[in-house]
């Protein structure tokens, strides 16, 4: 462990209890207090109009809260519902303050980067990365349940949501990856196949 701190590293008795993270010493202390501070202002002053996503240490539980309070709000079988995707502003500090109340149904998420694209926010879609641009800030993404039967019929790219940028991690009872957290469908204009090629995905968390 001593020597792990002295390397700059988080020792792996820590990485054993800890959420993911890829990040040096400094890095992980950092995101750690801005977690603890994040929860500390939720106990404080109530539920926030906006989620930091990136912040979960068990981010399904969260998402599977929101499926919850639909189904038990409108009688439906939890199983019959399913997420759809609106995406607004770029989360600022401007914009995210200037959310004071949260949707009606399901949430507000921030806090994910796209990496290997972009999110055009004139179009209100994905497009490619600027030059020299490895991640960029995914917008704020409204999750809305609906049953799966009222899904929309739209071009769009199913984007692998992941906790690090390493994108692997082990095989959870769920069938996936335990680094993996959900899909979500973003606007394009291209096949996709275009954003498989650049290995789209978002990331909660950076390596730095």
């Amino acid at each position: 462990m001593t020597k792990a701190l002295l390397r700059g590293l988080v020792p792996d008795t820590w990485k054993k209890r800890s959420y993911p993270s890829l990040k040096p010493l400094g890095g992980y202390i950092l995101d750690l207090v801005a977690r603890l501070n994040y929860f500390q202002k939720w106990i404080d002053n109530g539920y926030p109009t906006v989620y930091w996503i990136s912040g979960f240490f068990f981010t399904q539980s969260f998402l599977t809260g929101i499926l919850q309070n639909y189904a038990r709000k409108y009688t439906i079988s939890i199983d019959k519902l399913v997420f759809d995707f609106d995406f607004l502003e770029e989360p600022t500090n401007t914009e995210l303050a200037s959310k004071t109340k949260g949707p009606e149904e399901g949430a507000y998420i921030y806090g994910l980067y796209l990496e290997g694209a972009r999110w055009d926010y004139d179009r209100n879609r994905l497009d490619e990365s600027h030059l020299k641009v490895l991640y960029s800030l995914a917008p704020i993404i409204w999750l809305k349940p609906i049953e799966a039967s009222e899904m929309r019929d739209y071009p769009h790219y199913k984007c692998p949501v992941y906790k690090t940028t390493e994108r692997k991690g082990v095989l959870s009872t769920t069938g996936h990856s335990t680094n993996f957290i959900m899909i979500v469908n973003m606007n394009s204009d291209k096949p996709e196949s275009h954003w498989v090629k650049r290995g789209v995905a978002m990331i909660c968390q950076l390596s730095d």
